[in-house]
C-alpha cells in the first residue's frame, strides 16, 4: 500500500476508508491518522538501498558469523558539555561490572571518573581525549558485549568525536533535561548523519531544578529533525524523582541499593496511568509514520504485542528514521539499566551496518565488505596515542579476524607489520587477547602508522575512506625556554600524529614554530601537555587568525616572463582573466585553461596549474591563503628555445598577483558561531559583552532558569572572551564556538592587516 497517496487523498477530501479497511468496516478519523506517512518518504528510500546490499551481504555469511557479530553492538556516547557523558559511562562501567566503585568527574575524592585518565581532564572535568573500553551485559540469558567509546562534548576536540563515529555502529545521545538540545547535541546530531549513525537519545539530569523531559523531546524534533518518542516517564521530577514507567511493558522500574544496582519492578503509580497510555499511543503513532508493518497494524486499528511495537522501534532506529528516548539521571543512579536493554535491543550489531571500501589496485572501485572471520582481514586504524610501551594504535576489524603474531600489511605504505601484542582497551588500562574477530575493536603496540590507515593481510588492497577533518581556525607561535630542542620536537611530532586538527609549521620569515588547532583551549591544552609530559616550557605568542584572500571583481591578465641568462633563456606569456568563483562555493579555487590551436602546449599548462596552486597558498595582500578565486588562460605564446615549464609557472605566479592585486582584492575572516548560556539574571550583561565585540545576536532561547543565546562573531574578536563572560556572570556563564564561515573583514581592519604585514615585509629586507 503506497501510504504517502493515501495520505494526499485524504488531505484532498477523498474517502478511502472502505479501500483501506473492507466494506462494512467501521470508518475511522484518517485525516488525523496519516499524518507524517509522507515525511520519511526520502529517508525511508535511503535506508531501502542499504537494506537490500545488505541481505546481499548475509547469503556470504556462516551461521558461525551471526551467532558471534549478534552480541556485538559498539557504540560512542556523546553530547554537548557537562550533559553527563562521562558521568553516565561511569555509571555503565559499574553495573556491568568493569569497575568496582563509582568516581564522579569532579568528586572530593580526588580519583576521577575511570574514562578520564588524564590528569588535566580530572583537574579540568572536561573529556579531552575520547577513551575505549569494553564491558559485557546480560539480558534474557544471553551475554552481550560492548565496545564503549565516551566522546568529548568541546568543539575544539571535535576530531575526538568524528573519529570515535567513524567506526562505531550506534550511539546513545545524553540530552540535559534542563537545557534541552543545545549547541553541540546539534553538532553531534550533524556528525552522527554524516556517518549514517542510528541513535538512542537518553535524558539525563532528570532530578535537577527545572527538568523537562518532553520539551527536550520537542526539541529532538524541531532542532534535529527526527522523529522521536518516549518510551518511558518519569515517576516524579527533579528532587522527586524516584523511577521511571516503562511504557511499553507497562511496568514501574526502580533503582535501590546503595548505588541503584538493584533493579525492581512494580505497578505503575494510579496518577500516572494516563499519562502512560497516552505517550504509548504517541509512540505507536510516531512508528506508524516511519515503519510499514507498524503503519499496517495502526491503520487496521489493531493493538501492537509488545514484540511487535520492540521489533518496529529496533528497525525504525537502524534505518536512522527515529530515536528512543529514555529518561534518568546518572549521578542520582537512576535508569541507567534500561538504557544497556535498549541498546541490546535497538541499536545494531555489525553485520547489521554497510561498511565499504576501495579497491586500489582495481581503479579505487567500491567494494561491500562482509563480516565474517573466513574473509581476508582489513581494519582502521582510527585513533593513535602515546603509552607507555610506545605507540598504542586503535584498530577497528571490519572484515576477517586480527591474530597476534600475524602479519599485516599497511595499504598506504605497503610495510609489513608483524602484531606482537593484541590488548582490549579499558580507558588507559589494557587486556591482552590472541585474536580480536570482525566486528570488533582493539588495540596494538609497535605499529608505525598515521590515523586513518588501512591495514590488511596483504591478500586485499583494500582501503577505507577517512573521517571528516575541520580546517584550523586559530594560529599560536610556540617558543620552548630551554635550549633542548629534542623534547619539543618529539612533543609536536606525536601531537601531530594523534590528532589531525593540530597543524604545525615553521614559519621562515619570523623564524617561528606555529602551532593551529580548533580553538584557544585546544591549543592551550596542547601547551600543557608540552609541559606536563615533555618537560618542555613554551612561550606563547598572541593568538593568531587564519585569515583568508580572495577577489571581488574580474580582472584580465596578459604577462610576459622572460630571463635572459647566457645560453637558453626563460620565457612564457599568458592571457586570461582572474575571477571569483561563479558557484557561490569561496571554499574552493579553480583553474581553467581554453588554449585555441595549441598556443600553449599541454605540459606548459600543467605547470601553469602548479604556479596556481602555488600562488594561492600565499596571498599577496597579507599572506595567507587564497579562496573562491577562478583563473582562466585562454592565449598565450611560447618561445621554441627559451620556453619551458619553469617559465609558464613563473609567469603564471606573477600574473596571478598582479591581477589579483586589480580584481578589488578583499580579507576575509573566520566567522564563529558563539552560543553562550548563563542564568536568566545576567541576560543583559551577555548581550552587553557580544555588543562590544561586535557580534550579531541570532536567537535568544530562554529556559527556565537559564538562557542560551546564539550569536555570530568575527573570531580576531573572541580573544579573551572567557574571562570578560566569566567577569560579566560572577563566573556561572560558558560559552561553545565553532566555525561558520568566512566573510570579508571591515575596511579599516584590512587597512591595518595590509600596513601590519607590509611593515614585517619591511624589517625582514632590512635584516637581509
Amino acid at each position: 500500500m503506497n501510504l504517502a497517496k493515501s495520505a494526499g487523498a485524504f488531505r484532498a477530501g477523498v474517502s478511502l476508508a472502505p479501500k483501506i479497511l473492507g466494506v462494512g468496516c467501521k470508518p475511522i478519523n484518517l485525516t488525523y491518522r496519516v499524518r507524517l506517512f509522507h515525511v520519511n518518504k526520502v529517508c525511508r528510500d535511503g535506508y531501502q538501498e542499504e537494506k537490500a546490499t545488505l541481505d546481499e551481504i548475509h547469503k556470504l555469511m556462516k551461521p558461525q558469523d551471526f551467532q558471534t557479530i549478534d552480541k556485538i553492538r559498539n557504540i560512542g556516547i556523546s553530547a554537548h558539555i557537562d550533559s553527563g557523558k562521562t558521568t553516565f559511562t561511569e555509571r555503565v562501567l559499574y553495573y556491568t561490572g568493569r569497575i568496582k566503585a563509582i568516581h564522579e568527574v569532579r568528586g572530593r575524592d580526588n580519583v576521577g571518573a575511570k574514562m578520564d585518565h588524564m590528569d588535566l581532564e580530572r583537574e579540568k572535568g572536561i573529556t579531552i581525549q575520547s577513551a575505549a573500553t569494553f564491558c559485557s551485559w546480560d539480558k534474557d540469558n544471553k551475554n552481550y558485549h560492548f565496545n564503549l567509546i565516551d566522546t568529548p562534548g568541546h568543539i575544539d576536540f571535535t576530531i575526538e568525536v568524528e573519529r570515535a563515529l567513524r567506526v562505531l555502529d550506534g550511539a546513545v545521545l545524553v540530552v540535559c533535561a534542563v537545557s534541552g538540545v543545545q549547541s553541540q547535541t546539534v553538532t553531534v546530531d550533524r556528525q552522527m548523519r554524516r556517518y549514517n549513525i542510528p541513535r538512542i537519545t537518553f535524558i539525563n539530569k532528570m532530578d535537577r531544578m527545572g527538568a523537562n523531559p518532553f520539551r527536550a523531546v520537542d526539541q529532538i524534533h524541531s532542532k534535529l529533525k527526527i522523529p522521536a518518542a518516549v518510551l518511558q516517564v518519569p515517576i516524579g521530577l527533579e528532587s522527586d524523582l524516584e523511577g521511571v514507567v516503562d511504557i511499553i511493558n507497562r511496568v514501574a522500574l526502580y533503582n535501590k541499593g546503595e548505588h541503584g544496582e538493584d533493579l525492581v519492578s512494580g505497578p505503575i503509580p494510579q496518577n500516572l496511568k494516563a499519562l502512560v497510555e497516552e505517550r504509548r499511543q504517541i509512540l505507536v503513532e510516531t512508528l506508524a509514520d516511519v515503519d510499514e508493518e507498524m503503519a499496517e497494524l495502526f491503520l487496521e486499528e489493531k493493538e501492537p504485542s509488545v514484540d511487535q511495537i520492540k521489533a518496529s522501534i529496533r528497525r525504525a532506529t537502524i534505518a536512522r528514521k527515529f530515536s528512543p528516548v529514555l529518561m534518568g539521571s546518572a549521578l542520582a543512579n537512576t535508569g541507567i539499566q534500561p538504557v544497556l536493554d535498549a541498546v541490546v535491543d535497538y541499536l545494531p550489531n555489525p553485520c547489521q551496518v554497510l561498511n565499504s571500501a576501495l579497491d586500489v589496485v582495481n581503479n579505487e572501485t567500491k567494494v561491500n565488505l562482509v563480516p565474517s572471520v573466513t574473509k581476508p582481514f582489513l581494519g582502521l586504524a582510527f585513533k593513535l596515542e602515546e603509552g607507555q610501551y610506545g605507540q598504542l594504535t586503535y584498530i577497528r576489524v571490519y572484515q576477517g579476524r586480527l591474530r597476534k603474531g600475524a602479519y599485516i600489511t599497511n595499504v598506504k605504505s605497503g610495510k609489513k607489520i608483524k602484531v606482537s601484542r593484541l590488548v582490549r582497551m579499558h580507558s588507559n588500562d589494557m587486556e591482552d587477547v590472541d585474536e580480536v574477530g570482525s566486528g570488533e575493536i582493539c588495540a596494538t603496540f609497535g605499529i608505525d602508522c598515521a590515523s586513518g590507515d588501512t591495514f590488511c593481510d596483504g591478500s586485499i588492497q583494500y582501503s577505507m575512506s577517512s573521517m571528516f577533518v575541520p580546517d584550523a581556525v586559530v594560529s599560536l607561535s610556540v617558543t620552548p625556554n630551554s635550549k633542548d630542542a629534542g623534547n619539543f620536537s618529539k612533543a609536536l611530532n606525536r601531537f601531530q600524529k594523534e590528532d589531525p586538527t593540530f597543524r604545525v609549521k615553521f614559519d621562515p620569515e619570523s623564524k617561528q614554530t606555529v602551532i593551529s588547532g580548533m580553538g584557544e583551549l585546544h591549543l592551550e591544552i596542547y601547551v600543557e601537555r608540552m609541559r606536563r609530559e615533555y618537560n618542555v616550557e613554551c612561550t606563547t605568542g598572541k593568538p593568531q587568525v587564519s585569515y583568508r584572500e580572495s577577489v571581488t571583481v574580474p580582472a584580465e591578465f596578459d604577462y610576459t616572463h622572460k630571463k635572459q641568462s647566457g645560453g637558453a633563456g626563460q620565457y612564457g606569456r599568458v592571457i586570461g582573466t582572474l575571477s571569483p568563483v561563479s558557484d557561490g562555493n569561496n571554499n574552493n579555487n579553480s583553474f581553467e585553461t581554453a588554449i585555441v590551436g595549441g598556443r600553449i602546449p599541454d605540459k606548459y599548462l600543467a605547470a601553469c596549474g602548479k604556479g596556481f596552486d602555488e600562488a594561492c597558498e600565499k596571498g599577496p595582500l597579507v599572506g595567507h591563503r587564497v579562496l573562491g578565486v577562478n583563473m582562466l588562460i585562454n592565449d598565450g605564446a611560447i618561445h621554441a628555445v627559451d620556453s619551458n615549464e619553469l617559465s609558464f609557472k613563473t609567469a603564471t605566479m606573477a600574473a596571478f598577483r598582479d591581477s589579483f592585486l586589480k580584481a578589488q582584492p578583499v580579507i576575509l575572516e573566520p566567522i564563529m558561531v558563539v552560543t553562550v548560556t548563563a542564568p536568566n539574571e545576567f541576560q543583559g550583561n551577555v548581550i552587553g559583552t557580544l555588543n562590544k565585540l561586535q557580534a550579531m545576536i541570532q536567537d535568544t532561547e530562554n529556559g527556565q532558569d537559564e538562557f542560551t543565546m546564539k550569536a555570530e562573531c568575527p573570531l580576531s574578536n573572541m580573544f579573551g572572551y572567557a574571562t570578560s563572560l566569566r567577569a560579566s556572570t560572577q563566573g556561572k556563564g560558558e560559552f561553545t564556538l565553532e566555525f561558520s564561515h568566512y566573510a570579508p573583514t571591515a575596511p579599516n581592519v584590512q587597512r591595518d592587516l595590509i600596513a601590519e604585514f607590509q611593515k614585517k615585509q619591511q624589517q625582514q629586507q632590512h635584516k637581509k
